[in-house]
């Protein structure tokens, strides 16, 4: 039988460490993005908005039973699509 890779002892430092990454570039693209003075409006909206969202997904995933990983994947599929998205 397959093992899946959920269960695996790795799953939540891989998790965190794609999340840091991300965050990272995030935070050092949207500092850039201030210091210039070409933050949008939308932009800092997006910060707060994205935040909660993910925090109310996190906290149906807590009361679901959810693993640890599956916790912390909200912010870590946010701060991936903002990297992304910054990069452009």
């Amino acid at each position: 039988m397959k093992k899946r890779i959920a269960s695996t002892p790795f799953v939540l430092p891989m998790t965190m460490t794609l999340l840091a990454l991300a965050s990272w570039e995030t935070i050092v693209r949207r500092s850039f993005l201030m210091a210039q003075g070409t933050c949008s409006l939308a932009e800092y909206q997006r910060m707060v908005q994205e935040k909660a969202a993910a925090m109310r997904s996190s906290a149906m995933t807590v009361i679901r039973g959810g693993s640890p990983a599956a916790i912390m994947a909200p912010f870590v599929r946010r701060a991936r699509a903002n990297a992304r998205r910054l990069r452009k």
